[in-house]
């Protein structure tokens, strides 16, 4: 019984684990957006042409 709570004990921890980096990873993807927009922008507000 002792090592069935401790599997699930486990299992939380890292569900959690993932649950933290995944919400900060998505501010992080959606910051990355709007620079990748803004650069975008400006290569076409200069006149380059965008890689």
């Amino acid at each position: 019984m002792r090592s069935i709570l401790y599997i699930i004990a486990v299992i939380l921890v890292i569900g959690w684990a993932i649950g933290v980096f995944a919400y900060s990873a998505s501010g992080l993807i959606y910051a990355l957006l709007v620079l990748a927009a803004i650069a975008f922008l400006l290569g076409i507000i200069r006149g380059t042409e965008p890689i």
